[in-house]
């Protein structure tokens, strides 16, 4: 496979059962094969993605001590900005050559949910910063519950087995700045090669050459995505759920050309998880003779920590 899959939600959304099949049929492949696929048919216009760059390169082009002031101690980073070089991959201590910005669940029909989560950060600068985000963020999530209900009925579950535990979940939305590089970046890339943590991922901003993805023969191929797709994989939480049948394949950013060294990049994934009290115990219906149970049981919640302490996020 040289090229990632492309899939089309409306597909999945329609009345007809042989599309909506189909459709299934086509991502539970990809993601078996790759983990990744390209969809088209989501729920973002283009003039709220629009909205949401313009606003985004506004919050990155403040001064750094403006964005300092919005780093928030003693939350592993969960909300807020999170500073040049602070996060790095899983067994790398080079930090990825990027800064970031954390949007969080809301929760907005549920109180003590709500006391589960720290607080959104109020961009005080650029007014529209917060409510784009939210918008951004509530279409990310509900194009995220239809194509988990295409998985669940791919591994043979109910179609809405997923919807309760996504439901005020603890997802995170991302939008990413990968600065200029003016320095030959010594053993650092914009973002090592990793697995993401939660369920699935939906990317946005992969139209342009940066992103890899690992083949299972270890050969790294480019993951570029039309003006119109989101890029979404697996991540290790449901390639757990599902006894690696969903690969959770392994994917990094590279570093441009030496002659696009004066240029920023910007990427935006929504990472879909859970509540914390979701059991990631392997699934029955995934395991047979010839796959036999691969995980110990653990929640979202237990998971989740033991990964952003693998990050440096946490300190112990």
């Amino acid at each position: 496979m040289d090229r990632i899959p492309s899939v089309d939600l409306k597909d999945f959304i329609s009345d007809d059962p042989k599309r909506k099949q189909k459709f299934i049929n086509d991502i539970g492949k990809a993601y078996e094969d790759i983990g990744f696929v390209a969809l088209k048919g989501h729920f973002l216009d283009d003039s709220l993605v629009d909205n949401l760059y313009g606003e985004v390169k506004n919050f990155f082009d403040l001064p750094k001590p403006v964005k300092e002031s919005y780093e928030i101690p003693g939350i592993g980073g969960q909300r807020g900005y999170v500073s040049f070089g602070k996060e790095s991959a899983k067994g790398k201590k080079e930090g990825d050559l990027k800064e970031f910005w954390h949007f969080g669940q809301y929760a907005d029909d549920d109180a003590e949910r709500r006391k589960e989560y720290p607080e959104n950060v109020e961009v005080q600068e650029l007014p529209e910063f917060n409510k784009v985000g939210k918008q951004t963020y509530q279409m990310l999530e509900k194009t995220a519950k239809y194509v988990l209900r295409a998985l669940a009925l791919y591994l043979n579950l109910e179609e809405t087995y997923f919807d309760k535990y996504i439901h005020n979940g603890n997802s995170i939305l991302r939008p990413i700045h990968y600065p200029p590089i003016t320095e030959e970046p010594k053993n650092a890339v914009r973002a090592a090669a990793h697995g993401d943590i939660n369920l699935i991922t939906l990317l946005m901003g992969a139209q342009g050459r940066g992103l890899q993805v690992q083949r299972n023969d270890g050969e790294w191929i480019d993951a570029i995505a039309e003006p119109d797709e989101l890029m979404i994989n697996v991540g290790d939480m449901l390639s757990r759920h599902s006894n690696n049948k969903l690969k959770s394949t392994i994917h990094r950013v590279i570093n441009p050309p030496r002659e696009l060294w004066g240029t920023s990049r910007y990427s935006m994934p929504f990472f879909m998880h859970p509540v914390s009290e979701m059991k990631l115990d392997v699934l029955e219906s995934c395991i047979d003779e010839d796959n036999p149970k691969q995980f110990e049981d653990i929640t979202a919640g237990e998971f989740l920590n033991e990964r952003l302490i693998e990050l440096g996020l946490i300190k112990k």
